[in-house]
């Protein structure tokens, strides 16, 4: 059964399917064909054949509406030799399928997998074989620069999970949350709570010290969101638990306020206040 970080892997393509020609740009230089749209495919990959046969994703770049190559997305976590006796299939299929150039691409979080998986998969003489372009933490680009990271934003998200465990990860954060400022609010936050997830405990750690110093959340307007909308809730949180009502217009501006240094005081005001007007609400 897929895994909860493989299926927000593939998300990522299945958002932006561009993101599978920013991977490949590197590996494949020049020979990464001219491009004007990325689409998400089937992942079908059964023609006539008896076996069942289903990619993580397919991708596919057009130029003036001309398929100019087709990409199989795989995320493996683990070596499985059956998996990748089954990767040539894909990838003759699709060929087979669009007449177009193919490459295979496959994501893997351990290093070790990468290693596996980087080989050569030989089929015969004379020297038939397929060659996957692989990203484990070591070939994942280094991301640092916001305005890179926003142009960019789920490269940032891979950059920030290969890298993080590095002495000084406070670039690669700052990177993080530009990029989450660019993309959908649900996205962002789907993606940010993976990060809690994905990181081991100790870089985990210094993420969240990073969002939570009274430095960094102002400079993101995304971080600055996903305060406000906890501090609203701990403010109505409180009230209610002391047994206050909240008027519908109370909730809308309590919920609607950005502003961290004023939800804070209506936080310590909710403290000891005896009316919900206490908050002083009215003033806003």
């Amino acid at each position: 059964m897929p895994s909860h970080l493989h299926e927000i892997l593939i998300e990522m393509f299945r958002g932006r399917p561009s993101l599978a020609a920013e991977l490949l740009d590197g590996p494949l230089h020049g020979d990464l064909p001219e491009y004007d749209e990325a689409h998400l495919s089937s992942a079908e990959l059964t023609d006539v054949a008896p076996t069942e046969y289903r990619a993580d994703a397919v991708i596919t770049l057009t130029r003036s509406g001309d398929i100019v190559l087709a990409v199989v997305v795989e995320v493996q976590r683990r070596a499985d030799a059956q998996k990748r006796r089954s990767w040539p299939a894909y990838v003759a299929t699709l060929y087979a399928r669009l007449g177009c150039p193919v490459a295979l691409l496959v994501l893997c979080p351990q290093q070790s997998v990468a290693d596996w998986a980087m080989r050569d998969i030989r089929l015969g003489p004379p020297g038939s074989q397929v060659t996957p372009v692989v990203f484990g933490p070591a070939q994942t680009p280094l991301i640092t620069d916001p305005a890179t990271a926003r142009q960019m934003p789920e490269l940032a998200v891979l950059s920030t999970l290969a890298h993080a465990g590095e002495a000084d990860p406070t670039p690669l954060f700052k990177a993080l949350f530009s990029a989450l400022d660019v993309i959908e609010a649900d996205r962002a936050a789907l993606y940010h709570d993976f990060m809690l997830t994905a990181l081991p405990a100790a870089t985990r750690k210094l993420l969240e010290e990073f969002m939570t110093t009274t430095d960094h959340p102002y400079k993101s307007d995304w971080a600055r969101r996903q305060f406000a909308e906890g501090e609203a809730t701990a403010i109505l949180t409180v009230l209610a638990a002391r047994g206050l009502e909240i008027s519908d217009e109370a909730r809308t501006t309590i919920t609607g306020c950005t502003d961290l240094d004023q939800l804070t005081e209506w936080i310590r005001r909710a403290a000891t206040a005896e009316r919900v007007e206490d908050l002083g609400l009215e003033s806003r």
